[in-house]
């Protein structure tokens, strides 16, 4: 499995959901199927929203996990992937239970503080659990 953080050079929360939209589009292009897991309900309804009109030259087909997992790109907390072997987008402060179940793990970090140190303990704990996480900046 690929891990990769990718590093955003601001604090805002509204980058961080934009960067998860612009991926998410861009995976989904690629054929892979798209897990973004949220922080929280509220998180995953927000991400819904924009996912319409982040962009407008595109259109991402989505839902939320609870409406229909089978979506191309599926908004979810804890739940199991519908789809292994996909794409996870992880903007919940923790790791996924449902980490061997993706071939891929993006985990997005902005410069707010209280992230930052998150963000490194995953980085930590994907190294022991034997993954080799990446950093890319944005």
């Amino acid at each position: 499995m690929r891990v990769e953080f990718y590093v955003l050079s601001t604090a805002s929360p509204a980058d961080r959901q934009r960067a998860a939209c612009q991926l998410a589009l861009k995976a989904w292009r690629a054929g892979m199927p798209v897990f973004v897991r949220g922080a929280d309900q509220a998180q995953c309804e927000e991400l819904d929203e924009l996912l319409w009109h982040f962009k407008n030259d595109s259109f991402v087909p989505h839902d939320l996990h609870q409406h229909n997992p089978q979506a191309p790109v599926v908004l979810g907390l804890d739940e199991p992937p519908a789809t292994s072997q996909g794409l996870l987008i992880n903007l919940n402060p923790a790791l996924s239970p449902h980490l061997e179940q993706f071939s891929r793990v993006i985990e997005i970090v902005n410069q707010e503080p209280q992230l930052l140190a998150l963000c490194r303990e995953n980085f930590r704990l994907y190294r022991q659990k034997g993954y080799d996480p990446q950093r890319v900046e944005l």
